[in-house]
């Protein structure tokens, strides 16, 4: 098998640090998306109303906002782990605040603390792959290690949904501490070159200095990544918010669980090819069919009349985002140097926070007049709105974009 194959050819210390960062990021995710089919019914179940369950689900995003950029500023001046590590123990705290706060609007802060430990886990781990990913093998290895979503997603909505539905909430908020508790002692085991050292010896050095965030925002090889990511920030806020409740109320006979499993399943199996064939093909044609599959999902989901129709779009929801968050943070991290790394997945996975942040209070209050399904075509046609983007400013020309989009041409910002 490819996998084992290219794990093999690392060396001992490496590999060594690649599998205690995909334990740990497996343990991180079943813990964080176990509250997807849950959460919503639960503020729901307190007695908050279609915006207030927006409300409360986006502010996860304000947590996203806030820390990026230092956390970013963090992992590149000091250390990846540290970060890796801060994530963990905001997850391992989360829950226990939801079960302790039983009103709504104070979990607004449990959220937005927990949008803290996404941030901080999230621009650690990717940093960390990089940083021990040989440059040949990077879209590969960042594809294999992305892994760890999917499979967390497979675990976590189906074990919270049924610890739920079995024991209440308390066990399911106590299990998922517990879980990212585990993680945050698995963390401690990593260990990383001291920054003043550099990163893997296989990564590009830039001789020139680390731009700021202002620099990085301003350059078109990387605010289009984030404008994209906003918009598809966007289409993902308005899924996790109003999945649950879309299905609760149409009642067609499809758990969020099996939705969300289904996802993950999909989203797996793209995984394992797209990263390897994006070191030969280049990352510009998955991130166009990445989009596709999104507007595909969408629009499922606004004409959907039965679990067969609901599971497709799980289906096509999975593909889209095995493919587009792994293929965009190998595109920015060929678009950067190491020593400013940490600060460009803050501005670039800033967009897709930024989407998460106003996709719940916004279309929440849209939901109220125009319905889920609406909200759903809404969330489509901001995903066509992506790719459009995608295929005519992507890189240096719309000529230049257009190839690269469609895997004719290689990308001209790579360094």
């Amino acid at each position: 098998m490819n996998i084992l194959n290219t794990f093999g050819s690392l060396d001992l210390n490496k590999r060594r640090n690649l599998l205690l960062l995909f334990s740990t990021g497996l343990l991180f995710w079943t813990s964080l998306t176990s509250l997807l089919p849950t959460l919503p019914l639960y503020i729901e179940d307190l007695g908050g109303t279609t915006t207030q369950v927006g409300l409360v689900m986006g502010s996860f995003a304000i947590g996203l906002l806030g820390s990026r950029t230092w956390l970013g500023y963090l992992a590149d001046s000091h250390s990846r782990k540290l970060v890796v590590r801060l994530g963990m123990l905001v997850v391992a705290i989360a829950p226990v605040g939801y079960f302790l706060i039983q009103s709504v609007w104070p979990l607004v802060a449990v959220r937005t603390l927990h949008g803290v430990g996404l941030a901080a886990f999230t621009t650690g781990y990717s940093a960390l792959v990089v940083d021990l990913s040989p440059i040949k093998q990077r879209g590969e290895l960042i594809g294999y290690m992305s892994l760890v979503a999917p499979i967390g997603m497979a675990i976590g909505p189906a074990m919270g949904a049924f610890l739920q539905a079995s024991g209440g909430y308390q066990p399911f908020f106590l299990t998922t501490a517990g879980i990212g508790f585990m993680g945050y002692l698995l963390a401690a085991q990593i260990e990383e070159n001291p920054r003043h050292l550099g990163v893997s010896q296989d990564s590009t050095v830039c001789k020139s200095p680390p731009r700021n965030f202002w620099q990085l925002l301003k350059s078109r090889s990387l605010l289009v990544p984030a404008l994209i990511l906003l918009l598809i920030g966007l289409v993902f806020g308005t899924l996790v918010a109003f999945l649950p409740l879309f299905l609760r109320e149409t009642n067609l006979g499809l758990s969020a669980g099996l939705f969300y499993t289904t996802v993950a399943l999909a989203s797996f199996t793209v995984r394992i090819v797209s990263g390897q064939a994006s070191d030969r093909y280049g990352r510009g044609l998955f991130i166009t069919l990445s989009l596709v599959c999104y507007i595909t999902s969408m629009s499922l989901l606004n004409y959907a009349q039965s679990p067969r129709e609901l599971l497709l779009a799980a289906i096509f929801e999975g593909m889209g985002a095995g493919m587009l968050i792994p293929m965009m943070i190998a595109l920015i991290s060929d678009r950067s140097s190491p020593s400013e790394r940490g600060r460009v997945y803050s501005v670039c996975l800033g967009g897709f926070d930024v989407g998460l942040a106003i996709a719940g209070p916004i279309l929440g209050l849209l939901g109220q007049i125009i319905g889920y399904r609406s909200m759903f075509a809404l969330a489509g046609s901001l995903a066509g709105m992506a790719m459009v983007l995608f295929l005519s400013q992507s890189n240096k020309s719309f000529k230049h974009s257009l190839r690269f989009a469609l895997g004719q041409e290689k990308d001209l910002y790579a360094q």
